[in-house]
């Protein structure tokens, strides 16, 4: 879909959903942000898990899926698209907002300039993926708000794949932080940021890790706020009191996302396969 079709003041606002994905689970973390704050609006989420994770992929085949998955949420009338991936963001958002004008995004960041205001010991950890670190919004973030604070960093190897498998307090997960948080805990952190949307699943058994005295940054609220601030602006928000709708698509099997929906407080809906045609993501059930 080119950029001059997505104008958003083609079509009714009150009728077209907030588009968000993630490469698998993780962006439900900041689902459940938007449903609360913004409980009136229809929603789309499309999890790529046939690709996932999208954290030990070249940031160029990323940016790929994204823009496909972007070319289908705007197919479905998306009137914002939140890109719930810490990695996707980093490889596609500046490119996406170059290519759709007429569309407001929202993507995510690693938490660094609230960790670097409020710690006392001068010294923070970071949880990512390799791709985000590699990225150039990352380093970005570093050289504006992280001057004079030691950043420590792990990518957590494994971590995605076994929140993707529902294991949120296994010894498995347990040891990938474990290895991960020891050797900053000896450095002396006070913060933990989270740069990837599926980690937020894991922040009791990260905060049974570290202990309360270290505070654990879960970016999502302030990502659901910002979607909030940008349909107001654009007078994209939906004007009625029904409570939203939440539907759900996924590139991978629908009977696995649908028993990890089951665990969280987030409002149920359908839950459709899509698949990829070279770049195309296309609804298996034509109708929908």
């Amino acid at each position: 879909m080119s950029a001059a079709l997505a104008d958003p003041s083609a079509l009714t606002s009150s009728i077209r959903p907030i588009g968000i994905f993630d490469s698998g689970v993780g962006g439900l973390s900041v689902l459940r942000q938007i449903v609360h704050q913004l409980p009136h609006e229809d929603i789309i989420y499309v999890a790529d898990q046939f690709h996932v994770p999208y954290g030990r992929r070249p940031l160029e085949e990323v940016r790929g899926f994204a823009e496909g998955i972007t070319r289908y949420l705007l197919s479905k009338n998306a009137k914002i698209i939140v890109l719930a991936c810490n990695t996707a963001s980093a490889a596609a958002l500046k490119y996406l907002r170059e290519s759709y004008p007429n569309i407001p995004f929202v993507g995510m960041e690693p938490a660094v300039k609230p960790a670097a205001e409020r710690t006392k010991s001068g010294a923070v950890g970071v949880l990512a993926t390799p791709a985000t670190f590699q990225g150039a919004l990352y380093a970005s973030v570093i050289e504006r708000f992280a001057q004079g604070v030691k950043v420590f960093q792990h990518t957590c190897p494994g971590l995605v794949q076994q929140i993707e498998q529902g294991d949120f307090d296994g010894p498995i997960t347990r040891k990938i932080l474990e290895e991960a948080l020891n050797p900053m805990l000896a450095s002396n952190i006070d913060t933990v940021v989270l740069g990837c949307t599926h980690y937020p699943f894991v922040i009791p058994l990260i905060q049974a890790i570290v202990g309360e005295q270290v505070r654990v940054i879960d970016p999502a609220p302030a990502v659901a706020r910002q979607t909030a601030r940008l349909l107001e602006q654009q007078n994209l928000n939906n004007k009625s009191l029904r409570a939203g709708q939440v539907r759900f698509v996924t590139s991978g099997d629908p009977a696995l996302l649908e028993e990890f929906v089951q665990k969280l407080d987030i409002p149920k809906g359908p839950i459709n396969a899509v698949r990829w045609h070279s770049s195309t993501l296309t609804d298996i059930d034509q109708s929908l």
